[in-house]
């Protein structure tokens, strides 16, 4: 026999829309911890009414039954059920660029938890001829791929500039975690077609907004992960349309890091040098964690360790580790440091990651015991 709960969730399909709004009002705050087993009643026909109900026209409605999907993805098996339906990514993906909706910010907050499934990445194929044929706004949206339009959106709708009813931010996350993903890398790394421009280079000034933590903590990640491919660090430190170091290194970085003789201090990439006064590090540990895990990926090659040594990047992280009274950024520092200081020997090849190697970690996407192994190696965020 099914519960009360249970049997209030079978009213989701109901025909008549009153009694569909009472019942998820009722069932939204159940969605989460050990009473979401609810929702896995009558072979868990739940997934299938609220991904409906998330397609109708009141915001209420929607909004309430795509906080219970994203809620939803704390388990495992609900979440592939909503990730492996095609049709409902797409047309999640293209409504959070619909610059009129008003659900967009919690879309972007379920498409994030959506990212931790692999299947996920076929939004990479997902597009129109262009933009207008997609019936986005030609004045913001180039491209008539849907990634591309997110990525638009995130950088140039923040601060509800694009739509008065979202900031994006979440969009961060979501890169961090489709980045995870050897598509996802490839995808940011790589010049696109129709802008001319590799989408990391798009996200590198946020690494210092620092009204939004989940931006900076997002962008870091990608960033990161995007390194997992050694073959394309040169290019990425070399590139002045790129110019990827200095933002690296800025979020690192204080205007109190005073003991940076003059002759490290011009070697340094001219962001860096003679900061303002009130220039501060970034206050989240865990983001400037991040930063150094970027600059180790960076030192892989004897290559990128002589760029980072012709940049001073060895003093800039003695003055943090003097600086910051934190055990794992110290930890990170001294191994940022020995990769550095120490002698050459050998041709230039790739050495051992500073974690598991990404591409192994994307092999065992799909086994739940070796997750945790993966977390190590390709940050996964939110």
């Amino acid at each position: 026999m099914p519960t009360q709960l249970e049997e209030l969730v079978s009213f989701l399909h109901s025909a008549q829309p009153a009694v569909r709004q009472i019942a998820l009002d009722n069932v939204v705050g159940f969605s989460t911890g050990a009473n979401a087993a609810i929702f896995k009643y009558d072979n868990y026909r739940a997934i299938k009414d609220l991904k409906e109900l998330a397609r109708e026209n009141s915001r209420l409605l929607v909004q309430q039954s795509v906080t219970i999907l994203a809620n939803l993805c704390d388990d495992p098996t609900m979440r592939r059920l909503i990730a492996d339906d095609g049709d409902f990514v797409e047309f999640l993906t293209w409504k959070i660029c619909d610059l009129n909706n008003s659900s967009a910010d919690i879309m972007c907050i379920l498409l994030t938890n959506l990212a931790k499934e692999e299947c996920i990445t076929r939004i990479f194929s997902l597009g129109k001829k262009n933009a207008g044929e997609a019936g986005l706004d030609t004045n913001v949206f180039k491209s008539g791929m849907v990634m591309d339009c997110l990525m638009d959106c995130f950088v140039k709708g923040p601060d509800r500039s694009l739509n008065k009813f979202a900031n994006y931010d979440y969009l961060a996350y979501f890169f961090a975690d489709i980045s995870r993903f050897r598509v996802g890398r490839e995808y940011f790394i790589q010049k696109q077609d129709y802008d001319g421009v590799v989408p990391v280079s798009k996200l590198l000034v946020f690494t210092e907004k620092f009204d939004s933590k989940t931006r900076r903590e997002g962008v870091a990640s990608t960033i990161k992960n995007s390194l997992f491919d050694s073959e394309k660090h040169e290019e990425l430190l070399t590139n002045e349309n790129i110019n990827l170091l200095p933002y690296i290194l800025l979020p690192i970085s204080s205007a109190k890091d005073s003991e940076i003789d003059d002759e490290d201090m011009f070697k340094l990439p001219d962001e860096l040098q003679l900061l303002p006064e009130d220039k501060k590090r970034d206050p989240v540990p865990e983001i400037i964690c991040v930063h150094l895990e970027s600059i180790l990926l960076l030192c892989t090659t004897k290559s990128g360790r002589a760029y980072l040594r012709e940049k001073s990047v060895y003093p800039l992280i003695r003055e943090l580790e003097k600086n910051v009274d934190n055990n794992e950024i110290s930890e990170l520092c001294d191994r940022v440091v020995n990769m550095l200081m120490r002698g050459e020997i050998g041709n230039d090849q790739v050495e051992e990651l500073p974690a598991k190697n990404a591409e192994d970690a994307e092999e065992d996407e799909d086994k739940e015991s070796e997750d945790e192994d993966d977390d190590d190696a390709i940050v996964e965020v939110a």
